[in-house]
């Protein structure tokens, strides 16, 4: 409506201008003359269409500024969402560090258990030996074996009986001691692992809170997003009818405006025919290249591109999108189906990227972290393009293609597209995958 607003001023001027013009007519018999303006009626309907036309071009100035205002809410509620996605990953990661140390400390458990059945049966065979030594009698015993020995060989058999009983006890000592130190170090890896695992719950419980706030904060701002944006359009729907009351005062016009509407509707079917043959014919590109190969290859950036192109008009759905296509995403606080099925910018780029053997990070803010940089005046296509406010994170992720142009799944309500590379808020580096 923007381009309406701005397309309707000078022709609007002109009509209204040419209109206080008075045409002379020629007829064989001079007919009465018509009523003839005076100087002050002409210049009060002068008057009027300057009135008129200006308050055409303020009404279309307040349209493009409620426009951005739209544009920058969507881009403050992507950065909030942004935030909760990323504890949520947090969360994740945590989970599974106090899962892996748990398990640790189940195992330190369980080689605590062994030691000390090991410790025991050695205390057991201990005890064992000493009881068969002690009911033997002192001549049994290591002196009396050698004491009451008949003869040099008897003596031989003796010492060589009471050494093997010296070495029995040995042994039996020594696996006592050796099960005692087992049970010490297991004791310790116990301790240790049950140490790490309260610290990995921790940890996740931090990473869980956080979690939890960002997507309360997500949820609150989706909802005052959302209370903001009704204001403004309830306000743009007031403009608008203003600018409609103004174009109707001449039916010159509206006629220009049905014009106008028809030539968009056509632009707008053009446009929608060449983007599905866009989109049909990269579909048949990588249904053609089959099973992503190992990173990069020849043709890797194309096929990135197509994989990407092969999902225009797909809806945008928050947190969706991984390696293998759309998926369900987020609840987005809005009010929007949970069985949604689409794309969020970073799950684009993850399906995208997935073509050529490359896996990325899930959100935005870790994407442009995950290649080379490059400045935005170097581009080329495959390369991902960044968004954020200033002083804030970045929010957006797009990749160009191109001629000035860029495919992104860009905010709710809207679909995977091919737009302008918009300059307001684009940050100066890329980040180059191939």
């Amino acid at each position: 409506m923007r381009a309406l607003g701005r397309a309707v001023v000078a022709p609007l001027v002109a009509v209204l201008l040419l209109a206080g013009t008075p045409v002379a007519t020629a007829d064989p018999v001079p007919p009465t003359p018509p009523p003839n303006p005076t100087d002050g009626q002409l210049s009060a309907s002068r008057d009027a269409v300057g009135a008129r036309a200006a308050e055409v071009g303020r009404l279309s100035t307040q349209l493009a500024d409620l426009d951005q205002q739209t544009d920058d809410l969507q881009a403050a509620l992507a950065t909030r969402r942004e935030d909760a996605e990323a504890a949520l990953v947090d969360l994740a990661a945590a989970q599974d560090a106090a899962a892996a140390a748990a398990r640790k400390a189940d195992l330190a458990r369980a080689e605590t258990d062994a030691a000390t059945a090991a410790i025991d049966a050695a205390r057991a065979r201990m005890d064992d030996l000493l009881a068969h030594t002690y009911e033997q009698g002192p001549d049994l015993g290591p002196l009396g074996l050698l004491s009451t020995a008949t003869g040099p060989d008897d003596l031989i058999d003796r010492a060589q009986y009471g050494n093997l009983i010296a070495e029995q006890q040995r042994s039996v000592q020594d696996s006592l001691e050796k099960a005692r130190i087992g049970k010490a170090n297991a004791d310790a890896a116990a301790r240790a692992a049950l140490d790490e695992a309260r610290r990995r719950q921790a940890a996740a419980a931090t990473a869980k809170t956080a979690a939890d706030g960002a997507l309360a904060a997500a949820d609150a701002a989706a909802r005052a997003q959302a209370r903001q944006l009704a204001a403004i359009a309830a306000q743009r729907a007031q403009v608008q009818a203003q600018l409609d009351a103004a174009v109707s005062a001449d039916a010159g016009l509206r006629a220009q405006r049905d014009r106008f509407r028809q030539w968009q509707a056509d632009q707008a079917a053009a446009q929608a025919r060449a983007q599905q043959a866009e989109r049909a014919a990269a579909a048949q590109r990588v249904a053609a290249a089959g099973a992503a190969p190992g990173r990069g290859g020849p043709g890797a950036i194309q096929r990135v591109i197509d994989r990407a192109m092969s999902q225009l008009g797909v809806q945008y759905v928050w947190g969706g999108g991984n390696g293998r296509g759309p998926t369900t995403g987020i609840p987005d606080g809005l009010g929007s189906p949970l069985d949604r099925i689409g794309f969020d910018c970073s799950g684009l780029m993850l399906y995208a990227f997935g073509g050529a053997g490359i896996s990325l990070p899930r959100v935005s803010r870790n994407q442009f972290n995950a290649g080379t940089k490059v400045p935005i005046s170097d581009i080329r296509p495959g390369d991902m393009l960044f968004w954020a406010d200033p002083g804030e994170p970045i929010h957006h992720v797009a990749m160009y293609i191109g001629n000035g142009n860029m495919i992104e799944a860009p905010y709710t309500g809207a679909s995977v597209r091919v737009t302008k590379v918009r300059t307001k808020g684009l940050l100066p580096e890329a980040t180059r995958m191939l």
